[in-house]
């Protein structure tokens, strides 16, 4: 299997998703301290929190009508308020005009198109690629992912500050780009067999309701995700819990490299090795790791991965050993190269075939989940000690594990039964 013989529909979306996301992370990470600097740090929190309000209401409403007017009629409807809400942002920070306000109202709409696209581009990925190529389709996507962020923040870094205009306008461009091609060169992967016209008022948001009701009463679908919550909670404690522990408890220290020079290591600067370290290892052993796990059973893989991740991060969480912590971030970052495109492809055999686009919006409230966790680490963390925080994690992962593992086994005998019949 390789690229090339994936659906046209994949290396479209691996491809436009990538540029979007290398030329968006030199500016979207950075929109915090822009808003700092222009309307406060209070308010420029409250403003971030909006916007991602914003997408996750709006995705509730893109899945339910991805699921009733096929994919990529959504899809384009959604690029295409992108592309408006992009252009008013370059033209917010253009030498015509500076406002921080307008800025903010665009990034809101661009929140918000954000919501309606990512539903039913999961959906579609899920329409046009099988079961025996779905786990190469999600490692190479999440290598093309990882490679775009690295590549943004580097340039983001150096440029934002500078030449924020012109960043905006490559965006901007790349916003066209990505709906000139999804136009005319997507094909739709999903025709809906009963009436595709809306509900009005409020028979909309009560048939939207009664939608998402049918997915909440999937027990199988939700053991899953609470499962993947679990498990995903441990990665967003390193911005988060890990991040605070190590600045206040690594012991500073210096690595003497022969008699030419010395580096003093600080807690804070464990922090960015490790994070510069999954990064770097995602991008270079994605495809590796894609082909050893081609070789096994992908239950085998996910449990391996996950046990992986969860040691993983659970002993950093607790070591102020900088070889240990760089030797378990490696284990952990493998475990998520083995765990994350694995539980990708299990999940599209659990949503049903009518209802993917609203399976992956809710799908999409295990990554929020997962990052509101992260902000609650820090709290637990003022109170608990290192090593019960540690314990706390791997439980929750562990726990997790043994969910995904109950929904797995079910559906694998559910396929045998299907096999043998």
């Amino acid at each position: 299997m390789g690229f090339l013989q994936l659906h046209p529909n994949i290396r479209i979306r691996i491809i436009t998703s990538f540029l979007t996301r290398v030329v968006g992370t030199m500016i979207f990470p950075f929109m915090a301290i822009y808003f700092s600097d222009k309307l406060g740090q209070a308010l420029a929190g409250f403003l971030l929190f909006a916007t991602i309000c914003a997408q996750i209401l709006t995705s509730f409403y893109g899945g339910y009508i991805a699921d009733r007017w096929g994919r990529k009629k959504v899809l384009v409807y959604g690029q295409l308020i992108q592309c408006g809400a992009f252009t008013m942002m370059t033209l917010a920070n253009s030498p015509l005009l500076d406002s921080a306000w307008l800025t903010f109202a665009m990034m809101l709409l661009q929140s918000a198109s954000n919501g309606l696209i990512n539903p039913a581009a999961d959906a579609m990925l899920i329409d046009v690629s099988t079961k025996e190529n779905r786990t190469f389709m999600y490692s190479i996507s999440y290598w093309a992912s990882n490679l775009s962020i690295a590549i943004g923040s580097v340039f983001g870094g150096l440029y934002f500050a500078t030449h924020r205009f012109e960043l905006l306008l490559a965006l901007t461009l790349v916003g066209f780009v990505t709906l000139i091609i999804t136009r005319f060169f997507m094909q739709e992967s999903y025709q809906p067999t009963r009436q595709t016209s809306l509900p009005a008022g409020s028979r909309l948001l009560a048939d939207l309701v009664k939608s998402y009701k049918k997915v909440l009463q999937d027990r199988r679908f939700l053991l899953y995700s609470l499962g993947g919550l679990f498990i995903f909670a441990l990665e967003f404690q390193t911005s988060n819990y890990i991040a605070v522990r190590l600045s206040q408890e690594f012991q500073t220290q210096t690595l003497q490299f022969f008699d030419w020079f010395a580096l003093e290591i600080t807690g804070i600067k464990v922090f960015s090795l490790i994070q510069l370290e999954n990064t770097l290892l995602v991008v270079c052993l994605s495809l590796l790791v894609t082909k050893l796990i081609g070789k096994t059973r992908p239950a085998t893989a996910m449990y391996i991965g996950a046990l992986l991740y969860i040691f993983g991060y659970a002993v950093t969480t607790y070591s102020n050993s900088l070889w240990v912590i760089v030797l378990t971030m490696f284990l952990a970052t493998v475990g998520e190269l083995m765990h994350i495109p694995t539980r990708q492809t299990y999940l599209a055999e659990i949503v049903r075939d009518d209802a993917r686009s609203s399976y992956m919006a809710v799908n999409g409230l295990v990554l929020q989940g997962a990052k509101l966790s992260g902000a609650i680490g820090i709290s637990l963390g003022a109170f608990l000690p290192s090593y019960g925080m540690a314990l706390l994690f791997a439980g929750l992962g562990v726990m997790g594990l043994l969910l995904v593992r109950l929904v797995v086994r079910g559906l694998e005998r559910e396929n045998s039964m299907k096999e043998a019949a």
